[in-house]
């Protein structure tokens, strides 16, 4: 049967897609809390490098999966053909509260800290969400430009994809400027200074650097969460078998380029000891490069920036619930496809509700650890359903992967349970409400959706 959805999304769009998911909250405000734990700019550049490196390996994995999977769903798809339907089901359980609901919360309210820089009213510090998990449910001016946030990028998406689409090329294509302007200001006209590489900050973290390492790197992960953004939509793609590897690579290796260049930047305008705790550490360096009128322009650019990473997990998230909906795993409603503008407007609407409620409930450190916990778990046991779906009839198999099989979905899955061990261990309370959602989600679908499976 063929799909209701449009394939309208060509390379360039899918491309944009998954740079916009992956370029926004986590560049622009974890590199803070990696200078406490840290402590070493060299350590710092190299937690972003492994990153990169257990990013592009999963990226590589996850393009085999999706030129077989075609389908729109990514992660509930792959696990679903290998290792059934409760674990697919688990994992767009997941996807709703940890891998799209969260980070558009998260994104949502980082564009507010970023504003903040001009309206002091818009941070976190004068909205009570800088500790505790439940905030205050009297929401301050940063939570109500948060709530605004989403709910537009509800609408334009629910209108459409095609006019999503061109919002997000849009917004892509402008993020994309500001931070090719920025590097290359920061490093001919900027006041940095190179000897900032060799200055060390007291480090915060009572563990060891290794260890730290291990539990930093979900830090960074949730920035360079995203890459498989391009699965997720594979149903809209006009050539999925070409477009979707094409999208994923090219996507996820611009990123983590522009990822190191802009971590060099941040420690050549300002020492580590500075950036210490500091959320908008964008806007801290562009201050201290291009001083306080050129840090105003480039703070406001990067809330822009912010913005597009939201308006892409407004597009993506939905396409799974509705992957979901479909084979009879999640609430009949996500299902539905919009007559008039053929757009999944039910699922989108239940992401949003979900959204606002974080951003309501939420705090922000703790948030990313949760986000990255749950997503970690569930991208390692998609990765590994290549070992047993590799003997299918018909797989297609990508040269990448095929060149010295198995070493890249191995790098992934052995970065990934090391990760996961560490943070288990060392942040038990934000892995074990990922482990909760889990649970909750098994109950869930034991008791509702088991038998329409």
């Amino acid at each position: 049967m063929e799909s209701p959805l449009r394939r309208e999304l060509t390379f360039i769009s899918a491309t944009a897609i998954v740079v916009s998911n992956m370029i926004g909250t986590g560049i622009f405000t974890t590199t803070g809390f990696l200078a406490g734990d840290l402590g070493s700019p060299g350590v710092v550049l190299a937690v972003w490098a492994a990153g990169g490196i257990v990013a592009l390996a999963g990226c590589l994995a996850y393009a085999e999966l999706g030129i077989n999977f075609p389908r729109s769903g990514g992660e509930y798809v792959f696990l679903r053909e290998a290792w059934g339907p409760t674990w697919g089901f688990l994992s767009g359980w997941i996807s709703f509260f940890a891998g799209f609901a969260a980070p558009v919360a998260a994104g949502a309210l980082a564009v507010s800290e970023y504003l903040g820089h001009f309206f002091p009213s818009l941070s976190f510090q004068q909205t009570g969400l800088s500790s505790g998990w439940i905030g205050r449910l009297r929401p301050g001016n940063g939570q109500l430009l948060a709530l605004a946030v989403i709910v537009v990028f509800a609408v334009v998406n629910i209108l459409g994809i095609r006019l999503a689409a061109r919002l997000q090329t849009i917004l892509t294509a402008t993020k994309l400027a500001v931070l090719g302007a920025f590097l290359l200001l920061a490093f001919t006209i900027g006041r940095g200074d190179w000897h900032n590489f060799t200055l060390a900050a007291a480090r915060t973290s009572p563990h060891g650097v290794g260890t730290q390492f291990a539990v930093s790197l979900i830090f960074v992960m949730f920035a360079y969460s995203g890459w498989n953004a391009a699965t997720y939509v594979a149903e809209e793609m006009k050539t999925p078998e070409r477009t979707l590897p094409q999208a994923l690579v090219v996507g996820t290796g611009a990123v983590v380029f522009i990822y190191l260049a802009l971590n060099a930047a941040f420690i050549y305008a300002l020492p580590l000891e500075s950036m210490k705790g500091v959320v908008r550490v964008g806007a801290l360096a562009a201050g201290g490069l291009f001083g306080p009128r050129g840090g105003n322009i480039f703070s406001g650019m990067m809330a822009a920036g912010i913005l597009s990473c939201v308006s892409a997990m407004v597009i993506v998230g939905p396409r799974v619930y509705y992957a979901m909906a479909l084979d009879g795993c999640f609430f009949r409603g996500a299902a539905s496809v919009n007559e008039r503008w053929g757009t999944p407007a039910q699922a989108i609407l239940y992401q949003t509700v979900a959204s606002a409620a974080m951003i309501l409930t939420g705090t922000f450190e703790r948030l990313i650890y949760y986000i990255g916990f749950a997503l970690i778990l569930f991208a390692a046991l998609a990765t590994t359903g290549i070992f047993r779906l590799r003997g299918r009839p018909g797989w297609k198999r990508l040269a990448a992967i095929s060149w010295a099989y198995p070493l890249v979905p191995v790098v992934f899955v052995g970065a990934s349970i090391w990760m996961l061990g560490y943070t288990l261990f060392l942040r038990p309370t934000e892995s074990l409400l990922g482990l909760l959602t889990m649970a909750s989600g098994a109950l869930l679908y034991r008791w509702k959706f088991r038998k329409a499976s």
